[in-house]
């Protein structure tokens, strides 16, 4: 109810204000919810929409592994053609080969990405294409260096698979890090197959480290390092991302939450809430001096019960988005629409040195739009003209949170909150369409307000209130 206060314990806050506490912030079911559910029961549990935001975050991210692997295709060709090339008597060179297969593969791939989705067959299609074309790339040395094939096997090549392997750590999918990783070891297994099984007769295994390092023998257990580092790195990876997706379906849905917040709250609510620091509960309230506006639309109520649905709500849409604008213009926070009424605050959400000042320059600036509206538009069939009344007060508010852990709304509290409310429809009484009191005028002039024209003064009753008050008729 307006002009109650909050049954708190108030602690000093920033800049003189006073900041209320009521209840401890409880965690929201739905982030319990989602800790507790797998990545694919998150998916099913989100809005569908969180789901496209999800997928797109995907399809972005393949676009991403693509232009990589190009800057890597680049970086590999270059250097390629900068180094000094070997002695080998054989003309048979396979990198420029390989290196324009790969460069193709991944224009295309980036091409199709750019496109549309790529299916999840395509993208492992990619992974085994990358893996193959490197295993060849690194069995094709032996030939162009006219060795045994075990010489490839201590190629530093090989370790170009872990950076196709991270690469694909970019797509929070755990899967396509864990079939890079294992395209990768059973690549290189084959490879040491390869070896040992070409010549029989000498399989050029040894168990000497010297021997290993200084010739072309193989050391089985070196080799079997190599495939067990791929399963580890793979492994560390892979468990990384099926975290990093929890919180990527947490965060996209939070981020997806924060847009409609927007949509629903004034930006600036929606903000609040957005960088707040702790998580909002019910109770926490700050005290202030602000300006409280109430606007009608005098007698909608009754002939919008005459008017088609469809008319009401086009002269409703239009009217908000004629007043709201000029509200925010002069820093106005809205708090709430109530049917054709609209509550705005200034001063209130964010402290303010002018909010006396701010109200009435709104107040102006929605009068001369309403008379311009009036005059240049299509009259409705029930309604000639839009009769619309507003009022401002200023005093002490407090701005907080009301409701329980399951549905909370930001709004003011205060006597501001209700005088306002009451000389708005008090308009009707002396035939006015702007009022202010007296102390609020006063105060916005010292604020730096000039008005327009004129105002009128009056002393009377206002309805619902006790004693007289000053009143400012600014139109």
């Amino acid at each position: 109810m307006a002009g109650q206060a909050f049954p708190t314990q108030a602690r000093p806050g920033p800049q003189g204000e006073t900041k209320v506490d009521i209840l401890s912030q409880q965690p929201t079911v739905f982030k319990e919810v989602l800790k507790s559910l797998t990545a694919r029961e998150q998916t099913a549990l989100i809005p569908d929409r969180v789901t496209q935001a999800i997928s797109n975050q995907e399809d972005s991210s393949e676009i991403l592994v693509k232009i990589i692997q190009l800057l890597v295709v680049t970086t590999f060709g270059v250097l390629y053609l900068v180094s000094p090339k070997t002695d080998a008597n054989t003309q048979f060179s396979p990198v420029p080969y390989v290196l324009v297969s790969y460069l193709i593969v991944n224009l295309a791939m980036l091409f199709w990405a750019l496109k549309r989705s790529l299916p999840n067959l395509i993208v492992y299609a990619s992974i085994i294409i990358d893996t193959t074309l490197l295993m060849a790339l690194i069995w094709s040395f032996h030939i162009q260096y006219e060795q045994p094939p075990s010489f490839y096997l201590k190629s530093p090549t090989l370790l170009y698979i872990f950076i196709f392997i991270a690469l694909r750590a970019l797509r929070f999918q755990a899967r396509f890090v864990v079939a890079a990783g294992i395209a990768a070891a059973l690549g290189w297994l084959i490879m040491i197959i390869y070896v040992v099984s070409i010549d029989p007769a000498n399989t050029m295994i040894t168990r000497n480290y010297v021997s290993y390092m200084t010739s072309n023998s193989i050391l089985l257990g070196a080799e079997f390092d190599k495939i067990i580092s791929i399963l580890v790195v793979t492994g560390i990876l892979a468990l990384a991302l099926k975290r990093a997706h929890s919180l990527l379906v947490s965060a996209v849905t939070e981020q997806t939450a924060a847009k409609d917040l927007s949509r629903f709250f004034d930006e600036t609510i929606a903000t609040q809430i957005r960088e707040a620091d702790h998580q909002i509960a019910a109770g926490e309230g700050i005290n202030r001096t602000a300006s409280i506006l109430n606007i009608d639309i005098r007698g909608f109520t009754t002939m919008a019960a005459k008017m088609d649905a469809s008319e009401v709500m086009s002269i409703l849409t239009e009217y908000q988005k004629r007043v709201v604008p000029l509200i925010q213009k002069h820093g106005g926070t809205i708090d709430k629409f109530m049917g054709d009424g609209i509550m705005a605050t200034f001063g209130a959400t964010n402290a303010s040195e002018t909010y006396a000042a701010d109200s009435l320059r709104a107040i102006e600036d929605i009068v001369a739009d309403i008379k311009t509206w009036n005059s240049t538009s299509q009259p409705s069939t029930q309604l000639s003209k839009l009769n619309v009344n507003m009022a401002a007060a200023t005093g002490p508010i407090t701005f907080g949170a009301v409701g329980d852990d399951k549905r909370l709304e930001y709004t003011v509290i205060g006597a501001a909150v209700n005088l306002s409310a009451k000389l708005e429809k008090f308009n009707k009484t002396l035939n006015s369409c702007a009022l202010v009191d007296r102390d609020t005028y006063d105060t916005a002039k010292l604020q730096g307000y000039s008005p327009a024209a004129e105002p009128r003064f009056s002393t009377c009753k206002v309805d619902g209130t006790d004693g007289d008050y000053e009143l400012v008729i600014l139109k």
